[in-house]
């Protein structure tokens, strides 16, 4: 019997250490993007979405 590896589990999927370090830091970029940057921006939809996504998460903004 053999064993497949769980697509959650990256020490199984033979991810190497640079590539979860390099999806990780793709991912906190991104999310300091959405957070930061779009809450920031003069477009009122933008800005309102990530303000209403920011008080759903109990993440400070005022």
């Amino acid at each position: 019997m053999t064993h497949t590896p769980s697509a959650t589990d990256p020490s199984k999927t033979g991810a190497s250490p640079a590539s979860l370090a390099a999806q990780r830091l793709i991912a906190a970029a991104l999310g300091v993007f959405i957070i930061g940057m779009v809450g920031f921006t003069h477009m009122s939809v933008a800005h309102n979405a990530s303000h209403d996504y920011r008080h759903s998460m109990a993440f400070p903004c005022h």
